[in-house]
């Protein structure tokens, strides 16, 4: 029996490998929400590991609000930084093999071709440079980990893109979506299946992937496709837009190259 605990478990990413717990017999789930395990307080990480014994661990835990990032960014860098530092450095004293789960915001966006993983990082906004920081640190301190680096994840759990065109176009709302920055939009239900068979299939092949949708394609053409597979693309208005207010610098091109 294969034995995962999976940090930050209420969170969209989380919350799918919950949804596919009962249907995998050879791995036993535990799930941790901040309540229950604070990735930012070692000493609570350190009793955790001590007190219970795991092949992997996935970090879903991560501060997400971009925006907010920019305003307060101690709190992505505790989080995001210092949070992975504690992780890593228990998984390590265990012999876990850690999966970290980052973000195409670790490049600046100006590349004219996908991203490959071995692409020089250079984020634009603190987000970016907090995940970056996470990532130094597992590469500096672990052997045995997978740095998987996705983007613009969508899902029926939390908030995400997805779920808000689609809630504003049910309501009658007219949308007006940016038309300027291009991504892979990446269902957090295919990122669990991707992670769970890398356990499954034993890969040792440690290191950085990509994974996403791999369909690239701007927030526009985004919202397009949401309401055309909704059949809301008749009833809702859609406006082109160049350019929004953001406290964020943001990536123009984040489409990363899959494995």
């Amino acid at each position: 029996m294969i034995k995962i605990v999976v940090t930050g478990a209420n969170g969209q990413l989380g919350r799918c490998f919950q949804k596919v717990k009962d249907t995998i017999s050879d791995i036993e789930f535990i799930f941790c929400d901040s309540k229950d395990l604070d990735i930012t307080d070692k000493e609570r990480v350190q009793l955790f590991f001590e007190k219970n014994e795991f092949d992997y661990c996935i970090n879903c835990a991560a501060y997400t609000n971009v925006e907010q990032a920019e305003k307060t960014p101690e709190r992505a860098y505790f989080i995001n930084g210092e949070g992975v530092k504690n992780i890593a450095k228990e998984c390590k004293k265990h012999n876990v093999i850690l999966f970290h789960i980052s973000t195409d915001y670790v490049f600046d966006g100006e590349k004219g071709s996908p991203y490959l993983i071995s692409d020089i990082t250079n984020p634009i906004n603190e987000y970016g440079k907090s995940k970056l920081m996470g990532e130094n640190y597992i590469v500096e301190i672990l052997e045995k980990y997978f740095i998987v680096r996705t983007s613009w994840l969508y899902s029926e759990f939390g908030h995400n893109f997805y779920k808000t065109i689609l809630n504003k176009a049910k309501k009658g709302e007219d949308l007006t979506v940016i038309d300027t920055e291009t991504g892979c939009p990446t269902n957090a239900n295919n990122l669990a299946k991707y992670i769970l068979e890398l356990v499954s299939s034993n890969n040792k092949g440690f290191g950085v992937k990509h994974f996403t949708d791999n369909k690239p394609m701007t927030w526009h053409s985004f919202a397009e496709e949401i309401l055309k597979n909704n059949q809301l693309d008749r009833t809702t208005k859609l406006v082109r837009a160049n350019n929004y207010r953001s406290f964020a610098k943001r990536p123009k091109n984040s489409t990363l190259l899959c494995d």
